[in-house]
């Protein structure tokens, strides 16, 4: 049966003759209940070149145990995001649709065994005192190696949170290194590998500093977004939560980066992929804003009384707004697996691996990046001011829209930055967050209140009930007034200029 869920565990090198510890002691586990002893063989595959792995990636196939089938995870921020096929009959080539979800990472290259892990496992569950398992405490005996190779064998403790939260999470782990057990430093499979395991590319760039080249910061932005596009790229294709949101705000990053930074790269080279990164961003921004949008009228709706939320209207408004998304989706997924995605795929790797610089690029962060935020900055200033002369709703919002991407593209160019420039620059990025926040809302009030009029209009040309649109037209109107007020508060805030003294020559 296919499956997917978040993976959140912790992992303890312990030795051998190493002593359980006495999980009952937890204050919040009332019983602590052995299961069956599983037997597992897990074998993993990659491409010749590991590209899986080098991604954080794992995909293997798993015998025996109570999962037994494909696993595919991926990393996340907090955990794996973990997707599960069942067995089939071929044991040395993955289901398509895992294969599918892997493209921006494989590509045309096959996808063949590189490890085999056996793990002679004992589940013990940790139950509160309603039954509820908050984790599972899993002590693993395992014998592991790359095709070919000696084994390896050793000792671990697995802890995975089940119905538990990160305090319960923590609390094992500490009793775990009471009992003598060492956070493990990589995972089963980078123990297999050992020298051939890949080193990712955040691991080799030093910190930078003032002094150092610009190229330097500008490099490990840019391979840190494309690892984050495609990364994104399969659990998007999955419809995991947010996914979309998060690939599109790669892209944003990227094509961002590329703006900010012209004077250090190549531009012949650089503006067709911006175009192109503009085209990836309306793909994913089509199924992304038909979802917002949907949600948004959900969220007000759910504070109407029933009164309101009724009739063929409404039901009208629901099927429409679904509709638009699922269509909008189809399309979205038509274009990531286009001839055109791919090739910019290839184009943003070599970006990473080698971007084109100019001389500028070999020049100090200091008097370069610095005044590269400077010009954003004053784009953003400049754009908020003709918003503020605009005579009319409809053309203040159409330049509040213009001002809103500069907000984020001086806030994406403070990002850069702030591992050079610590707190000043982290605070000025905040303030600029929060602007930009603003100016969201204002824009989602504005387009949002403009479907529910369409959508008013099509429900009373053909008698349904329109009411439910006129009460969602005012909240959004009142919406309105409300977000362009917090806006020039925080930009009043924002603009101070102690914010952004740091920024000055």
């Amino acid at each position: 049966m296919t499956r997917d869920q978040l993976e959140i565990e912790s992992t303890y090198t312990v030795e051998n003759h190493t002593e359980l510890p006495a999980l009952g002691h937890l204050p919040f586990v009332d019983t602590v209940q052995p299961r069956a002893v599983e037997e597992l063989e897990a074998t993993y595959f990659d491409t010749a070149d590991l590209a899986l792995t080098r991604a954080g990636i794992s995909l293997r196939r798993r015998t025996g145990g109570a999962d037994a089938g494909w696993h595919l995870k991926l990393p996340m921020k907090e955990g794996r995001f973990e997707i599960h096929e069942p067995l089939s009959r071929a044991a040395k080539s993955a289901p398509e649709s895992l294969r599918t979800l892997l493209l921006a990472h494989t590509r045309d290259r096959t996808l063949q065994q590189i490890a085999v892990i056996r793990t002679h496992r004992t589940v013990h569950a940790l139950l509160d005192e309603e039954g509820t398992a908050l984790a599972e405490f899993c002590d693993d005996h395992v014998s592991a190696a790359v095709l070919d190779d000696d084994p390896l064998t050793w000792r671990e403790w697995e802890v995975e949170l089940v119905e538990g939260d990160a305090a319960c999470l923590a609390a094992v782990g500490a009793m775990i290194e009471e009992t003598g057990g060492r956070p493990s430093e990589t995972r089963k499979l980078a123990k297999v590998l050992g020298d051939r395991m890949p080193i990712p590319h955040e691991d080799v760039l030093p910190d930078p500093t003032r002094d150092d080249p610009a190229s330097q910061v500008v490099h490990a932005r840019l391979r840190e977004q494309v690892a984050v596009l495609r990364l994104y790229d399969p659990l998007v294709r999955r419809d995991a939560p947010d996914a979309v949101h998060k690939m599109r705000v790669a892209v944003r990053r990227l094509r961002n980066a590329l703006a900010t930074c012209r004077p250090l790269l190549v531009r012949e080279q650089t503006e067709p992929v911006r175009e192109e990164l503009k085209w990836l961003a309306a793909v994913l921004g089509e199924p992304r804003d038909a979802e917002v949008m949907r949600q948004r009228l959900e969220e007000m709706l759910a504070n109407e009384p029933p009164e309101v939320v009724r009739g063929a209207g409404y039901r009208r408004m629901d099927e429409e707004m679904r509709g638009e998304y699922t269509r909008a989706r189809g399309r979205m997924l038509d274009d990531l697996g286009s001839d055109r995605y791919y090739a910019l795929l290839d184009r943003l790797e070599e970006l990473a691996d080698k971007p084109p610089w100019t001389d500028k690029a070999s020049e100090p962060v200091d008097s370069v990046l610095r005044a590269r935020v400077r010009h954003d900055y004053k784009r953003l200033a400049g754009r908020i001011e003709f918003a503020d002369e605009a005579e009319d709703t409809g053309e203040r919002e159409h330049r509040l829209h213009e001002a809103r991407k500069a907000a984020k593209r001086v806030r994406y160019a403070a990002e850069t930055v702030t591992g050079v420039y610590g707190k000043h620059a982290k605070k000025f990025v905040k303030a600029m967050k929060r602007v930009q926040a603003r100016l969201g809302d204002h824009h989602d009030a504005y387009v949002t209140q403009e479907r529910v009029r369409e959508l008013g209009d099509e429900a009373a040309s053909t008698g349904d009930n329109a009411f439910v649109f006129g009460v969602l037209h005012a909240r959004e109107e009142s919406a309105l007034l409300e977000t362009d007020s917090q806006f020039v508060r925080e930009w009043g805030k924002a603009s101070k200029k102690g914010r952004r003294r740091w920024l000055a020559k």
